[in-house]
Protein backbone atom coordinates (compact mmCIF):
# COMPACT_ATOMS: atom_id res chain seq x y z
CA UNK A 1 0.00 0.00 0.00
CA UNK A 2 1.03 3.63 -0.32
CA UNK A 3 -0.54 6.91 -0.29
CA UNK A 4 -1.34 9.86 -2.98
CA UNK A 5 1.26 7.43 -5.49
CA UNK A 6 1.55 4.06 -6.78
CA UNK A 7 2.71 2.17 -9.80
CA UNK A 8 -0.44 2.85 -11.61
CA UNK A 9 -0.38 6.18 -11.72
CA UNK A 10 -0.37 7.47 -15.14
CA UNK A 11 2.04 10.89 -15.24
CA UNK A 12 2.63 14.23 -17.07
CA UNK A 13 5.54 16.30 -17.26
CA UNK A 14 4.36 20.00 -17.42
CA UNK A 15 7.81 22.02 -18.63
CA UNK A 16 8.86 18.65 -20.20
CA UNK A 17 11.21 19.82 -22.79
CA UNK A 18 12.53 22.51 -20.53
CA UNK A 19 15.97 21.29 -18.73
CA UNK A 20 14.78 20.45 -15.42
CA UNK A 21 11.86 18.60 -16.95
CA UNK A 22 13.83 16.85 -19.74
CA UNK A 23 16.50 15.73 -16.51
CA UNK A 24 13.96 14.18 -13.67
CA UNK A 25 11.62 12.80 -16.12
CA UNK A 26 14.73 10.48 -17.20
CA UNK A 27 15.29 10.07 -13.35
CA UNK A 28 11.56 9.04 -13.22
CA UNK A 29 11.83 6.90 -15.93
CA UNK A 30 14.75 4.94 -14.43
CA UNK A 31 11.90 4.95 -10.86
CA UNK A 32 9.54 2.69 -13.08
CA UNK A 33 6.81 5.51 -13.08
CA UNK A 34 4.50 5.34 -15.63
CA UNK A 35 5.21 8.85 -17.69
CA UNK A 36 2.69 8.80 -20.28
CA UNK A 37 3.93 12.15 -22.15
CA UNK A 38 3.98 16.03 -21.25
CA UNK A 39 3.08 19.86 -21.86
CA UNK A 40 4.07 22.45 -23.65
CA UNK A 41 1.96 24.16 -25.29
CA UNK A 42 4.91 25.67 -28.09
CA UNK A 43 5.62 22.17 -28.42
CA UNK A 44 2.59 20.58 -29.55
CA UNK A 45 2.34 17.95 -31.45
CA UNK A 46 6.05 16.71 -31.31
CA UNK A 47 7.42 13.85 -28.52
CA UNK A 48 10.72 13.76 -26.75
CA UNK A 49 12.81 10.45 -26.44
CA UNK A 50 13.75 9.16 -23.38
CA UNK A 51 14.43 5.43 -21.87
CA UNK A 52 12.12 3.35 -19.22
CA UNK A 53 13.37 1.16 -16.70
CA UNK A 54 14.07 -1.79 -18.73
CA UNK A 55 16.16 0.17 -20.84
CA UNK A 56 13.56 0.41 -23.62
CA UNK A 57 13.89 3.73 -25.77
CA UNK A 58 10.13 5.85 -25.86
CA UNK A 59 9.14 8.61 -27.21
CA UNK A 60 6.66 10.43 -25.17
CA UNK A 61 4.04 12.92 -26.69
CA UNK A 62 3.90 16.73 -25.80
CA UNK A 63 0.37 18.22 -25.63
CA UNK A 64 -0.63 21.63 -25.93
CA UNK A 65 -2.65 21.84 -22.49
CA UNK A 66 -2.69 19.52 -19.49
CA UNK A 67 -6.44 18.96 -20.27
CA UNK A 68 -5.92 17.10 -24.08
CA UNK A 69 -2.59 15.19 -22.58
CA UNK A 70 -5.25 13.88 -19.71
CA UNK A 71 -7.96 13.40 -22.82
CA UNK A 72 -5.21 11.24 -25.02
CA UNK A 73 -3.53 9.40 -22.28
CA UNK A 74 -5.58 9.23 -19.27
CA UNK A 75 -3.13 10.57 -16.83
CA UNK A 76 -4.25 11.34 -13.43
CA UNK A 77 -1.16 13.09 -12.15
CA UNK A 78 1.22 15.77 -12.85
CA UNK A 79 4.39 16.69 -12.22
CA UNK A 80 5.09 21.02 -12.63
CA UNK A 81 8.73 22.01 -13.64
CA UNK A 82 7.81 25.36 -14.89
CA UNK A 83 9.48 29.05 -13.80
CA UNK A 84 8.24 30.77 -11.28
CA UNK A 85 6.73 33.49 -13.43
CA UNK A 86 4.81 30.81 -15.14
CA UNK A 87 4.07 28.78 -12.48
CA UNK A 88 0.53 29.95 -11.18
CA UNK A 89 -0.43 29.34 -15.02
CA UNK A 90 0.61 26.01 -14.73
CA UNK A 91 -0.94 25.20 -11.34
CA UNK A 92 -4.50 26.76 -13.08
CA UNK A 93 -4.24 24.88 -16.08
CA UNK A 94 -4.05 21.86 -14.18
CA UNK A 95 -6.78 22.70 -11.56
CA UNK A 96 -9.17 23.61 -14.59
CA UNK A 97 -8.47 20.08 -16.52
CA UNK A 98 -9.43 18.52 -12.77
CA UNK A 99 -6.22 16.47 -12.57
CA UNK A 100 -6.42 14.24 -9.28
CA UNK A 101 -2.82 14.78 -8.22
CA UNK A 102 -0.39 17.66 -9.01
CA UNK A 103 3.00 18.36 -7.73
CA UNK A 104 5.08 21.75 -7.71
CA UNK A 105 8.60 21.40 -7.69
CA UNK A 106 8.97 24.97 -8.49
CA UNK A 107 11.00 27.07 -5.70
CA UNK A 108 10.34 30.79 -5.55
CA UNK A 109 6.92 31.02 -6.44
CA UNK A 110 5.64 34.85 -5.16
CA UNK A 111 3.07 33.79 -1.71
CA UNK A 112 0.51 35.77 -3.65
CA UNK A 113 0.61 33.40 -6.67
CA UNK A 114 0.22 30.18 -4.30
CA UNK A 115 -1.81 32.09 -2.36
CA UNK A 116 -4.40 32.43 -5.65
CA UNK A 117 -3.64 29.17 -6.79
CA UNK A 118 -4.91 27.83 -3.31
CA UNK A 119 -8.06 29.49 -2.95
CA UNK A 120 -8.58 29.18 -6.52
CA UNK A 121 -8.36 25.03 -6.40
CA UNK A 122 -10.94 25.56 -3.28
CA UNK A 123 -13.32 27.35 -5.13
CA UNK A 124 -13.17 24.56 -7.47
CA UNK A 125 -14.28 21.83 -5.21
CA UNK A 126 -10.77 21.17 -4.38
CA UNK A 127 -10.55 17.75 -7.27
CA UNK A 128 -6.64 18.40 -7.72
CA UNK A 129 -4.50 17.46 -4.87
CA UNK A 130 -1.10 19.86 -5.09
CA UNK A 131 1.61 18.73 -3.47
CA UNK A 132 4.15 21.78 -2.96
CA UNK A 133 5.60 23.97 -4.51
CA UNK A 134 8.90 24.03 -3.19
CA UNK A 135 8.91 20.66 -2.39
CA UNK A 136 11.08 17.38 -3.83
CA UNK A 137 7.81 15.75 -4.36
CA UNK A 138 6.63 12.51 -3.32
CA UNK A 139 8.01 8.89 -3.90
CA UNK A 140 6.63 5.62 -3.13
CA UNK A 141 10.05 3.56 -3.50
CA UNK A 142 9.68 0.37 -5.91
CA UNK A 143 6.67 1.89 -7.47
CA UNK A 144 6.79 5.57 -8.49
CA UNK A 145 8.57 8.16 -8.17
CA UNK A 146 6.89 11.81 -9.17
CA UNK A 147 9.30 14.42 -8.11
CA UNK A 148 13.36 14.92 -7.61
CA UNK A 149 13.97 12.47 -4.22
CA UNK A 150 16.80 10.07 -5.37
CA UNK A 151 14.87 6.62 -5.96
CA UNK A 152 17.87 4.62 -4.85
CA UNK A 153 17.99 5.67 -1.16
CA UNK A 154 15.67 2.43 0.21
CA UNK A 155 13.38 0.82 -0.75
CA UNK A 156 9.44 -0.50 0.22
CA UNK A 157 8.58 -0.68 3.83
CA UNK A 158 6.22 0.88 7.14
CA UNK A 159 7.44 3.84 7.80
CA UNK A 160 5.73 6.95 6.20
CA UNK A 161 7.42 10.35 5.96
CA UNK A 162 6.16 13.80 5.29
CA UNK A 163 8.83 16.54 5.64
CA UNK A 164 8.57 20.47 4.87
CA UNK A 165 12.66 20.04 3.77
CA UNK A 166 13.53 18.30 0.82
CA UNK A 167 17.07 17.43 2.12
CA UNK A 168 15.86 15.96 5.48
CA UNK A 169 13.71 14.01 3.89
CA UNK A 170 16.74 12.06 1.96
CA UNK A 171 18.31 12.49 5.09
CA UNK A 172 15.46 10.65 6.89
CA UNK A 173 15.61 7.73 4.94
CA UNK A 174 18.74 7.12 4.27
CA UNK A 175 18.66 7.17 8.52
CA UNK A 176 15.79 4.28 7.82
CA UNK A 177 16.63 2.53 4.96
CA UNK A 178 16.99 -0.54 6.61
CA UNK A 179 13.13 -0.63 7.32
CA UNK A 180 11.95 1.46 4.37
CA UNK A 181 8.78 3.54 3.54
CA UNK A 182 5.31 3.16 2.39
CA UNK A 183 5.85 6.94 0.72
CA UNK A 184 7.30 9.50 1.73
CA UNK A 185 6.37 13.27 0.57
CA UNK A 186 7.97 16.38 0.60
CA UNK A 187 5.37 19.32 1.15
CA UNK A 188 7.47 21.97 0.89
CA UNK A 189 8.55 25.32 3.20
CA UNK A 190 6.78 27.71 2.18
CA UNK A 191 4.22 29.87 4.00
CA UNK A 192 1.16 28.56 1.61
CA UNK A 193 1.68 24.90 0.18
CA UNK A 194 -1.18 22.25 -1.00
CA UNK A 195 -0.98 19.70 1.23
CA UNK A 196 0.07 19.75 4.84
CA UNK A 197 1.48 17.69 7.38
CA UNK A 198 -2.07 16.69 9.02
CA UNK A 199 -3.27 15.65 5.14
CA UNK A 200 -0.35 13.28 5.38
CA UNK A 201 -0.76 11.95 8.82
CA UNK A 202 -4.54 11.20 8.02
CA UNK A 203 -3.79 9.31 4.95
CA UNK A 204 -0.83 7.60 6.63
CA UNK A 205 -2.98 6.47 9.39
CA UNK A 206 -5.91 5.11 6.98
CA UNK A 207 -2.98 3.27 5.04
CA UNK A 208 -2.67 -0.47 6.77
CA UNK A 209 1.06 -1.11 5.59
CA UNK A 210 2.22 2.28 7.07
CA UNK A 211 3.05 0.88 10.47
CA UNK A 212 4.78 4.42 12.02
CA UNK A 213 4.74 7.83 10.95
CA UNK A 214 7.77 10.03 10.99
CA UNK A 215 6.93 13.87 10.43
CA UNK A 216 9.70 16.71 9.61
CA UNK A 217 8.99 20.42 10.75
CA UNK A 218 10.76 23.46 11.16
CA UNK A 219 10.41 26.75 12.82
CA UNK A 220 8.20 29.55 10.93
CA UNK A 221 4.07 29.19 11.53
CA UNK A 222 1.82 27.11 13.64
CA UNK A 223 1.87 23.83 11.44
CA UNK A 224 3.00 22.03 13.58
CA UNK A 225 1.36 22.99 16.60
CA UNK A 226 -1.70 22.11 14.46
CA UNK A 227 -0.51 18.94 13.44
CA UNK A 228 -0.13 17.83 16.70
CA UNK A 229 -3.50 19.05 17.90
CA UNK A 230 -4.98 16.49 15.04
CA UNK A 231 -2.35 13.70 15.98
CA UNK A 232 -3.74 13.96 19.74
CA UNK A 233 -7.26 13.62 18.61
CA UNK A 234 -7.19 11.46 15.53
CA UNK A 235 -4.22 9.29 15.24
CA UNK A 236 -3.49 5.75 16.39
CA UNK A 237 -0.19 4.75 15.08
CA UNK A 238 3.17 5.84 16.73
CA UNK A 239 4.41 9.58 15.30
CA UNK A 240 8.30 10.65 15.48
CA UNK A 241 9.11 14.05 14.99
CA UNK A 242 11.84 16.30 14.03
CA UNK A 243 12.12 20.16 14.16
CA UNK A 244 14.63 21.94 12.65
CA UNK A 245 16.01 24.96 13.59
CA UNK A 246 16.50 24.81 17.42
CA UNK A 247 19.88 27.14 17.02
CA UNK A 248 18.24 29.89 14.41
CA UNK A 249 18.76 33.44 15.32
CA UNK A 250 15.08 35.02 16.05
CA UNK A 251 13.67 37.51 13.84
CA UNK A 252 15.92 35.92 11.20
CA UNK A 253 14.46 34.16 7.64
CA UNK A 254 16.33 30.32 7.43
CA UNK A 255 16.26 28.71 3.90
CA UNK A 256 12.67 28.26 3.41
CA UNK A 257 10.43 31.37 3.27
CA UNK A 258 8.13 29.90 5.86
CA UNK A 259 10.93 29.17 8.02
CA UNK A 260 11.15 32.36 10.32
CA UNK A 261 10.66 33.05 14.18
CA UNK A 262 8.71 35.81 15.96
CA UNK A 263 9.28 36.10 19.19
CA UNK A 264 8.46 32.73 20.90
CA UNK A 265 5.77 31.61 18.54
CA UNK A 266 7.07 29.37 15.73
CA UNK A 267 10.26 27.92 17.81
CA UNK A 268 11.65 24.30 17.61
CA UNK A 269 11.14 24.50 21.00
CA UNK A 270 7.81 25.54 21.18
CA UNK A 271 6.96 22.71 18.64
CA UNK A 272 8.68 20.15 20.10
CA UNK A 273 6.57 20.60 23.40
CA UNK A 274 3.35 20.90 21.62
CA UNK A 275 4.37 17.73 19.74
CA UNK A 276 5.27 15.53 23.11
CA UNK A 277 2.91 16.79 24.96
CA UNK A 278 0.22 14.75 21.80
CA UNK A 279 2.63 11.55 22.66
CA UNK A 280 4.97 12.25 19.87
CA UNK A 281 8.67 11.43 20.18
CA UNK A 282 10.54 14.21 19.16
CA UNK A 283 14.36 14.29 18.39
CA UNK A 284 16.74 16.89 18.49
CA UNK A 285 19.20 16.20 15.72
CA UNK A 286 17.57 13.83 12.51
CA UNK A 287 19.91 10.49 13.53
CA UNK A 288 18.33 10.69 17.30
CA UNK A 289 14.83 10.95 15.39
CA UNK A 290 15.49 7.74 13.08
CA UNK A 291 16.83 6.01 16.78
CA UNK A 292 13.89 6.95 18.14
CA UNK A 293 11.55 5.65 15.58
CA UNK A 294 13.57 2.27 15.35
CA UNK A 295 12.98 2.33 18.79
CA UNK A 296 9.18 2.60 18.63
CA UNK A 297 8.62 0.42 15.43
CA UNK A 298 10.89 -2.76 16.97
CA UNK A 299 8.15 -2.67 20.01
CA UNK A 300 5.02 -2.51 17.74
Amino acid sequence: MSIYLNKNNKVIVQGITGGEGTKHTALMLKAGTNVVGGVNARKAGTTVSHVDADGNDVELPVFGSVAEAMESTGADTSIAFVPPAFSKDAIIEAIDAEIPLLVVITEGIPVQDSAYAWAYNVEKGAKTRIIGPNCPGVITPGEALVGITPNNITDKGPIGLVSKSGTLTYQMMYELRDLGFSTAIGIGGDPVIGTTHIDAIEAFEADPETKLIVMIGEIGGDAEERAAEYIKANVSKPVVGYVAGFTAPEGKTMGHAGAIVSGSAGTAQAKKEALEAAGVKVGKTPSETARLARELFEAL
